[in-house]
């Protein structure tokens, strides 16, 4: 922002999204304070607001002419207070920025309907975000922050790890930016730091469609849909199972536990788990699962209509296949 953007102008912020609405604000605030390192703010709440209060708020003061007046809560203007707004919004002062914010809703929307016709209103609106927008709001934070960009699966783990709280995400993608300057991030980088909670989700489904119990496998494939998994999470543990699975059945006999982890890739403890769903594979029945997974990765990625349906029909052929 520009101080001719927001001195002798009306900012309107709207919408539900708390987190994008007070960095708005913040932004504001930030505009005002690098203009005049001695300006003074003011804030009130829209149900205290009147003409007079509002002419106190915004007149120059002893110390600085400059101003930055924010009225929150812009929905519970009352009645008798709305001309007296509309009236200085037409002809705000000169040094004075004023911020009104509404949060979202029909209630105050009358007044929005006028505000946004007067010539020295910009509003930035903070509706909340669709689940296909996170991602691209986690790549724009990560641009934010000065970090060069990070693919589109790593933002996915990201927003299974941390959620789908805006404010959560951004400290999440200003650490990543930090930790590693000027570097396209990962699925590496992100699972390094956030990815154990998602992970977890991914296999267990992956776990149980691998060791034939279908039953299991479809209910918790069921939950972690339910609870916001990313359906390239499940597609992505399949294939590390069936990597491993691969690599156990290959394997020479008569390794050390250890040597064997390590030619396999998997820590010690998960030997017993990829034993037991060893028995009922052989390495054809495996070569079809690897096929099987690639073609649900792609149809999840855009080849099919429904992630969902790709996704079970994926733990019914690998359930049957190992049966097989």
């Amino acid at each position: 922002m520009r101080a001719e953007d927001v001195l002798g102008r009306v900012t309107l912020v709207t919408g539900k999204e708390e987190f994008l609405g007070a960095r708005t604000v913040d932004e504001v605030k930030a505009t005002v304070r690098g203009y005049d390192a001695e300006a003074e703010f003011a804030e009130s709440t829209a149900s205290d607001l009147t003409l007079a209060t509002l002419g106190e708020m915004s007149a120059p003061s002893l110390f600085s002419a400059v101003r930055c007046v924010v009225v929150r809560g812009l929905e519970n203007l009352p009645d008798e207070s709305v001309e007296g707004l509309l009236g200085y919004a037409a002809a705000p002062v000169d040094d004075v920025a004023l911020v009104l914010v509404h949060g979202g809703g029909q209630k105050g929307s009358g007044v929005l309907t006028k505000l946004r016709k007067l010539a020295a209103v910009t509003e930035h609106k903070s509706e909340e975000l669709k689940p296909s927008e996170f991602a691209g709001f986690v790549a724009h934070e990560v641009r934010r922050h000065g970090g060069s960009s990070i693919d589109r699966e790593a933002a996915d783990v990201l927003i299974e790890a941390i959620g789908r709280d805006l404010r959560s995400l951004a400290g999440a993608a200003h650490q990543l930016t930090n930790d590693f300057p000027g570097e396209r991030i990962g699925e590496a980088q992100v699972r390094r730091y956030f990815g154990g909670r998602a992970e977890a989700k991914s296999f267990a489904v992956a776990d149980a469609a691998f060791a034939g119990r279908d039953r299991v496998a479809l209910e918790e494939l069921r939950w972690a849909l339910d609870s916001g998994t990313a359906a390239v999470l499940v597609t992505s543990a399949f294939a590390g199972s069936a990597r491993g699975l691969a690599r156990l059945v290959s394997a020479p006999r008569g390794m050390r536990d250890a040597d064997l982890a390590r030619e396999v890739g998997v820590p010690p403890w998960k030997l017993r788990s990829l034993r037991d769903q060893a028995r009922g594979w052989t390495e054809p029945g495996l070569a079809r699962a690897i096929r099987a997974v690639a073609q649900a990765d792609a149809d999840i990625k855009g080849a099919a209509s429904d992630a969902s349906y790709a996704l079970e029909r994926l733990v019914l052929t690998i359930t049957s296949l190992r049966r097989a």
